[in-house]
């Protein structure tokens, strides 16, 4: 390289910090997305990718009246004058565009497979054609009549608009999503009668509130129809704030089918659910089990949404069972409302449904007075050649001389009689058969016309109050033309007041089964089928055993207490089942690494339990404390250091029995213990040396029962052990187990 070049290049190498030029160049990437990818307009409701679509459609002069073209034909337009990306990504927004269970109205009129509400894809754009729709025209309303600005497009050699003139409120209409850097939108649709008459109201009433918009406006119009479940207070808060969410269930009815039997028909399903999915999910949780309610799911639609869904029986309440369904599937979504739009200056904002409206309403505004003025420039411009016209009838033989014997015609005739340069052309163009008499009254009647049309223009854009009154009379055009009255503009979504939340049976979502619980010494756990023999030998790893074993049904919640003093609940449902050793009990529950289950039992209703350290400290918890509602367990019995928790009996009797490792014996009065919903509990019994071997809870005239040689033994004279708690208590009876535990383990 010769040492000019070098010398060039140096010059051209700048010293930058890098992150500012990260920073300025990822800034310059997320504005491009935001500006020109993601966000829709606030005034017509489009991203540049529709709107350019819409425009080059317009171009190839595909209006409602018009045959179709291939897509490919539109794609290829659009791609190769105005939009440099992907032929794929314009496809696809076009294709939305003219799928009626996506847009609420549509944009393009699509001929050919252009998908369908199961998910599947729309045919290759070669195989396809489309034109506009009446609704797009309206959009696009004025483009001729300097309604918007143009800009050079990306390559400089054609003009396309920046924002369509939007003679309807497409952004509320149609709604938006998009994903941005750092931001999104999510807009859903609504119908268009009651956005105009919103929008009717604010211009009556500039300074109004949000909330009799709300009341106008009323919520979203999915095309897919369901029924909104939200109370009002929530949806104008949802309005108020921009953000928010609506609650969308299925739309159902019960049908008859004689003898006491029903079934039950789904006939609109939530919006952007897709339906094939939907049942898929019904189905697998119907295989797995999970609906016990019900029988069978099928899909029985055509054009509309019918998916019929049997009972398990005739007794099952189709409430109960459709409220089960909302909760485990996609019969019931949530829409997130992020009204996150550019403003028209360009600049994105979160606005609420005042600032919305009012924005669209300020652009229809600028719209109306740039149209009445290109019209005025219009008339005036014809007027000032009629004008012309009316002088050469009245002058017609000396301008037929002098365009006959004048070199210079034009110039004479401009001087003569005080013409413009337009006037003297216009007059040298005129075709002999337009000087006939009536020719001379059509144009005296037309420039009367125009003069009256002029009059009516310039008040217009004189008086504020006028402009205003003629927007409301388009509004009102635009409402009757594709309001409620119309195919197109019934309100499609219902609304409902939130369903109040029905109590849920556990056997309503599981199908009730006997089952066997076994809990090994190392943590595992698994269940098996039926209600085996709790006394027979369970197969287990080699250096495994028997921790537990009960008896449960899969409805059952399943308590588990642990050495730290935690109480975890597990669904027996949740329980692997199978003929392998289950799976570890610690990825279903978070046990502490150094803690172990000391006891395991179903969950009853109404019970009473005594828990108790190895110290013989404790107390009385009723059932309404140990449910947890996390795997992270929850805390009731507090310990001391050293302590760990050892004992949780069903309280099933009016007196105690405890025992130490010194032998010791102590029965007491139930009553003694104290309920409590957390702590560290009082003194069961005193020991100087060693701690608690075992604890039994027992009816006064029944006795306690021990293990000893040759059987079990019931001791019903308990007098000589009889005293309160935190006393020492006496050597155990005579036979009592060397193990100090009432009955062997």
């Amino acid at each position: 390289m010769s040492e000019e070049n070098t010398a060039e290049n140096t010059e051209r190498v700048k010293d930058v910090h890098l992150a500012e030029e990260l920073s300025s160049r990822y800034l310059s990437y997320a504005m491009s997305t935001i500006v020109s990818r993601s966000l829709p307009d606030v005034r017509d409701g489009l991203k540049p990718v529709h709107r350019r679509l819409l425009y080059a459609m317009r171009q190839l002069h595909l209006d409602p009246k018009s045959g179709y073209k291939k897509c490919a034909r539109v794609v290829g337009d659009v791609i190769g004058k105005y939009h440099p990306h992907g032929d794929s990504a314009v496809y696809g927004a076009m294709v939305r565009l003219a799928q009626d269970f996506s847009v609420r109205y549509p944009l393009v009129d699509g001929q050919g497979n252009f998908g369908n509400i199961d998910g599947d894809g729309a045919a290759a754009m070669r195989y396809t054609e489309a034109r506009l729709t009446e609704f797009a025209m309206a959009l696009m309303e004025g483009l001729n009549e300097n309604a918007v600005d143009f800009r050079e497009t990306y390559d400089g050699e054609e003009d396309e608009p920046v924002v369509m003139p939007s003679m309807v409120p497409n952004l509320l209409c149609n709604g938006s999503s998009g994903i941005a850097v750092g931001m999104a939108t999510n807009i859903p649709p609504h119908n268009l009668s009651e956005v105009c008459d919103a929008l009717l109201y604010l211009i009556d009433n500039p300074t109004c509130e949000i909330e009799p918009l709300v009341r106008r406006l009323k919520g979203p119009d999915f095309p897919t129809g369901g029924v909104i479940v939200d109370k009002f207070e929530s949806i104008l808060n949802t309005y108020k704030d921009g953000k928010g969410y609506f609650r969308i269930r299925a739309k159902w009815e019960k049908e008859d089918l004689g003898h006491g039997q029903y079934q039950i028909v789904v006939k609109e399903i939530p919006y952007q659910v897709i339906k094939s999915k939907l049942i898929e999910k019904i189905a697998e949780l119907l295989f797995n089990k999970k609906i016990p309610l019900l029988n069978d799911v099928r899909d029985e639609s055509s054009h509309d949404v019918r998916i019929v869904l049997e009972p398990k029986n005739r007794s099952v309440d189709a409430n109960l069972l459709m409220e089960h369904l909302f909760k485990q599937t996609e019969l019931e979504t949530r829409f997130s409302m992020n009204m996150n739009v550019l403003d028209s200056e360009g600049v994105p904002h979160v606005l609420d449904i005042k600032q919305v409206l009012q924005e669209f309403l300020n652009h229809r505004h600028i719209v109306l007075q740039r149209r009445a003025q290109y019209r005025l420039d219009k008339i005036n411009t014809r007027l000032e050649i009629l004008s012309g016209y009316l002088i050469a009838y009245l002058n017609l033989d000396e301008i037929i001389r002098i365009i006959r014997e004048e070199d210079e015609a034009k110039a004479v005739m401009m001087k003569e009689f005080n013409l413009s340069d337009n006037q003297a052309e216009a007059i040298l163009n005129m075709k002999l058969r337009s000087l006939r008499k009536l020719e001379e009254e059509e144009i005296r009647q037309e420039y009367d016309d125009l003069s009256g049309e002029k009059a009516e223009l310039e008040e217009l854009l004189g008086d504020e109050k006028k402009r205003w009154e003629a927007l409301g009379n388009e509004i009102k055009l635009i409402k009757e033309k594709f309001g409620k009255k119309t195919a197109l503009g019934k309100r499609r979504t219902e609304f409902s007041e939130a369903p109040e939340d029905i109590e849920m049976p556990l056997e309503a979502m599981i199908e009730k089964e006997p089952i066997t619980i076994i809990l090994s010494q190392k943590g595992w756990i698994r269940c098996l089928k039926g209600h085996t023999d709790l006394s027979e030998e369970f197969k287990f790893k080699d250096d495994d055993a028997l921790q537990a074993a009960i008896h449960a049904q899969t409805t059952d919640k399943i308590i588990i207490f642990d050495t730290a003093g935690k109480f975890y609940t597990i669904p027996a449902n949740d329980i692997p089942s199978g003929r392998g050793f289950g799976q570890p009990l610690r990825l279903m529950i978070d046990l502490g690494i150094n803690d172990s289950v000391c006891s395991m039992f179903t969950f009853e209703a109404g019970a009473k339990y005594v828990i108790s350290s190895d110290t013989g400290k404790g107390f009385v918890v009723d059932e309404s404390h140990i449910l947890a509602q996390t795997r992270n367990g929850k805390k009731i019995l507090n310990l001391g250091e050293g302590e760990v928790a050892a004992f949780c009996k069903k309280v099933t009797g009016d007196m105690v029995a405890i025992i130490g490792e010194n032998r010791k014996l102590l029965v007491f009065k139930m009553e003694e213990i104290p309920s409590m919903a957390r702590g560290r509990g009082v003194t069961l019994q005193k020991y100087k040396d060693g701690k608690m071997s075992d604890i039994q809870i027992f009816k006064e005239e029944e006795g306690f029962v021990y293990k000893r040689a040759g059987g079990s033994k019931t001791e019903t004279e308990l007098l000589n052990w009889l005293g309160h708690r935190a006393q020492v208590g006496k050597l155990a009876p005579f036979g009592f187990p060397k193990s100090n535990k009432f009955m062997k383990e």
